[in-house]
This record gives C-alpha cells, structure tokens and sequence, in this order.
C-alpha cells in the first residue's frame, strides 16, 4: 500500500542519487582540447566563494590571483551540460511511462510514435534552407525550432490518423506511429544525400544525440519549468494512469474519462518529447530502460512511477554522457550513442519475454 511517507522517502532516495551522479560526472571529463580532465574540489570551492563575495561585495581581487581554471571548467563546461542532461533526462523517462500506460505496450518509447523522425526532419529542413546553429531570439537556434515544431507537428499528426483508424485507438497509434516513422526516415536519407558534406557531417552528429553548448541558459531553463510542471500534473494524474492500463472498457465502468485521460496525458508527454529533443538531438531507449527498470523496484504504481522515472532518468542520463565524455581517448562521443549501446540488448529482452507471454489463438 502506497503511503504519503514511503513515496517521500523513496523520491529522497532517487534524489540522493541523482546528485551524487551529479557531483561524479562533475568531476571527470573531457573539456579543452578533448583531454581528460580531474577537477579539484577545493579549487572549485574556491570559485564559488569568490563569485558569492563579488556577488555581495561587488569587489574582485584578481590582480595576484592565477586563473582558477578548475572553477572555469566547472562552470562554463560542466554544469551546464549535466543540468541539460537531468531535464533531458527527466523529460524522456517521464513520456516513456505515459506512453507505455497509454498504449498498454511495454516495448512503447517516445520514439516508436515516430518523434525522433519528425524531429531528424525539422533538423535536416532547417539545415537545408541554410539556417544555422548559431543562438537566434530568446536563446533558441533556427535549428532547435525546427526541430521542436517537427517533433510536435509529428506526434499530433499520429494522434490524429490513430483517431481516425476507428475503435482500435491504441492499435491505430502505434500503426501509425510506425508508417510515420518511416516515411519521415526516408525523407532524410533523401535530403542527407543532397547535404554539403560539412553541413551533414554536423547535422548527423546532432542526430546521433548530442549535448550542444548553448550561449543562453534560457531555453534550458524554461524547458526545466515545463518537464517539472508536466512531471508534476501527471503524477498527479497517476491514479487514473493506473486504471487507464487495465484497459479502455475497464476505466470507463470505473468512471474514468479514458479519452480526456489520454489527451491531456499524451499532450503533456509529447510536449516533454520535443523539448527534449529540440535541445539535445535524438537519444533513444532512456524512455524504455529506466521506467522498467523502476517498475522492477517500485512496483508499478504510477503515482510513484512518474516520479521516481524523472529522477532515475536523469540520473541514468547524465551517468551515460559521462560516460561518452571519457570512454574514448581524444574523442567525445555523442550520448546517444551509449544510450543505444545499452538500450538495444535490453530491448531485445524485454521483446522476446513480451512475445512470450502472448497468446497468439486469443483475438
């Protein structure tokens, strides 16, 4: 029986975790001139409490004083792209849960409703009308709109197809999902074989999940609000979530509006999806590994499953770019390239014991 204090506790539990990931991936990395970097813990101290008596003070005393190379990096390298991956991170992990409870599909992700094609498409169009990377209004690159509008225009055009198929909607969404997906990925072998290769090159390291430095936190920032405020309201909705994945003729006898459920909870997912992807590329299996990873563990109630999600997802995330960040001498792998790495055998468990446990005789 969920209580109040057990869901407390183990949400500080996950937190506890997520920063002591935090302050490891902090510590170890690649940053200038992709060498492998240790930064001191007492230098980065130091750092801190001298921008803190700036702050107060509006008195720095740097003449005598060398470069704090240490803090530099923690501050202009590191932080920011640990804090993209716990939003990213959280993001993902969160609409893999949804998604899963909506289509009462264990092997559902974000991606397998064609988001990751639609989003690979607004790159490539971006990148074929000759709009850059470069920070535009606001913080948000040409290529990062794009992207998010691909990846939203995407999920509601699988959403709508998957209502008009008919009563099957769950059926219809993933059928869907699937032509859709690959329709938009033969759309971008198309326009990657009429790329300049320089442009391809970046578009496709991009791709393949990657953390790009952004000039303006702002974008980080309002997509943190949005993926709290969204973890938020679907936790709160976890309890209809539950009843939801017993299926459609079981909620409604229950008193459960399965088709305004559905929408708001597939509306708040999507959203998470595309500001994931807008601002990190495609990174794929985060969604699938980490909600079956804490169903496992905490059981699958979703009103501690939505959350729990968030924090190991992040978690799971920032852990695998350290990873990418060190694995390879003189090289920085993308994220999503480790991510697949784990995500692919794991998927294929998990697919041979879903096939398993289905009665192929049943209707």
């Amino acid at each position: 029986m969920l209580t109040a204090g057990k869901l407390i506790a183990r949400i500080g539990i996950a937190l506890v975790i997520l920063l002591a990931v935090m302050c490891l991936s902090l510590l170890v990395g690649k940053d200038i001139d992709n060498k492998l970097e240790l930064i001191s813990i007492s230098k980065v101290v130091q750092g801190i409490q001298s921008e803190w008596h700036y702050l107060f003070s509006g008195y720095h005393n740097t003449a005598d004083e060398p470069p704090n190379v240490d803090f530099q990096i923690f501050l202009y390298f590191r932080l920011p792209r640990v804090c993209l991956a716990v939003v990213i991170g959280a993001a993902l992990a969160c609409s893999g849960v949804v998604f899963q409870a909506i289509l009462r599909n264990p092997l559902a992700d974000p991606y397998i409703l064609g988001i990751s094609s639609g989003a690979g498409l607004g790159t490539m169009l971006a990148v074929c009308f000759g709009w850059t990377f470069r920070v535009a209004w606001l913080g948000l690159s040409p290529i990062m709109a794009c992207s998010f509008a691909g990846a939203m225009l995407t999920v509601w055009l699988v959403w709508g197809i998957g209502r008009i198929t008919g009563r099957q909607h769950v059926t219809g969404l993933l059928l869907a999902g699937v032509v859709v997906n690959a329709f938009f990925s033969a759309m971008i072998m198309f326009l990657s074989s009429i790329l300049d290769a320089r442009d391809l090159q970046s578009t496709i390291f991009r791709l393949m999940g990657n953390f790009q430095e952004l000039e303006c936190p702002l974008p980080v920032v309002a997509s943190a609000l949005m993926v709290l405020a969204g973890t938020v309201i679907l936790t709160m909705m976890g309890n209809r979530l539950n009843i939801l994945s017993y299926g459609s003729d079981d909620a409604r006898s229950l008193g459960v509006s399965v088709e305004r459920t559905s929408l708001i909870a597939f509306a708040l997912a999507a959203l998470m999806t595309s500001l994931a992807v807008s601002l990190s590329g495609l990174i794929g299996f985060v969604g699938l590994i980490v909600p079956h990873a804490v169903r496992l563990v905490a059981g699958p109630d979703h009103r501690q499953l939505i959350p729990l999600s968030a924090i190991v997802g992040a978690a799971f995330l920032v852990a695998a770019d350290a990873v990418a960040r060190v694995i390879v001498p003189n090289e920085l792998l993308p994220v999503g390239v480790i991510t697949a790495l784990a995500g692919g055998p794991f998927f294929l468990i998990l697919l041979i014991r879903y096939t398993k446990s289905i009665h192929w005789g049943r209707a």
